[in-house]
């Protein structure tokens, strides 16, 4: 049986908030030995539409924004606008015989279905949960998913949700080959996740940090001039993800 890397959950520049060139994302999946990615840019499939020859097989994908919360589409032909009910972007991604597929669902800190996505779940409306998302922090998140998954019998998907070079290959599915939406998802039947946590690389260089000038009103950087308050450091650190064969 031939198996394949697979990272279900990826962006690129055309995102908006991303930075990942094409060229960039081909030689960093060569690096992570990544077989397959679903390119999932914020409501827009222009980048993932335009990859050829890239040396790893892309899959069109896109995570659309809904009133509840993000979805993502894959195995897409055509965009779905955002901002629509999430029923309306369950129907348009299954038109076009695509997967509907729930990123992040426990995610407090990012645009969640978690509230709604039971019932989706019951209503039949989803086709695999994201189980293994490698920008949260704490694996609680994830491991609701993962539950969610188990009681409503669907598969378990897992993405990097890279934004940038670094942080492609951070997870990723080892899984039986596949060549379109209905062996995709029998294949995640026999499905391994690896992952780790990997936090998104900063947008913008450090600021220098605040220094109180007695003499002056206007607080100062390191250098003497006035200073821009702004910024939070994060706290970087690993954690992996212990999912069974």
């Amino acid at each position: 049986m031939s198996l394949v890397r697979v990272d279900c959950h990826l962006h690129t520049v055309a995102s908006g908030d991303a930075v990942t060139t094409l060229d960039q994302l081909a030689e960093r999946a060569a690096r992570e030995s990544l077989d397959v990615v679903f390119i999932t840019d914020h409501n827009e499939i222009s980048a993932a539409a335009a990859a050829s020859d890239l040396g790893v097989r892309v899959i069109v994908g896109e995570e659309i924004r809904t009133p509840d919360g993000d979805i993502i589409g894959l195995f897409l032909t055509e965009r779905v606008p955002y901002v629509l009910p999430v029923a309306e972007v369950v129907a348009r991604i299954r038109s076009q015989g695509g997967l509907v597929y729930a990123p992040h669902p426990f995610d407090a800190g990012r645009s969640s279905l978690g509230r709604v996505l039971p019932g989706l779940c019951a209503a039949g409306a989803v086709d695999i949960v994201e189980v293994f998302n490698a920008k949260i922090e704490t694996q609680g998140p994830n491991e609701r998913a993962a539950a969610l998954a188990t009681a409503y019998a669907l598969p378990g998907g897992a993405g990097s949700d890279a934004h940038d070079p670094a942080g492609i290959g951070a997870a990723y599915l080892e899984m039986p080959d596949f060549d379109g939406p209905a062996s995709f998802l029998a294949a995640l039947a026999d499905a391994r996740i690896t992952g780790e946590y990997r936090p998104h690389a900063p947008r913008y260089p450090r600021r220098p940090a605040l220094q109180f000038d007695p003499y002056s009103s206007i607080p100062t950087g390191r250098s003497g001039w006035p200073a821009v308050p702004g910024g939070r450091r994060r706290r970087r650190g690993t954690a992996r993800w212990p999912w069974p064969a």
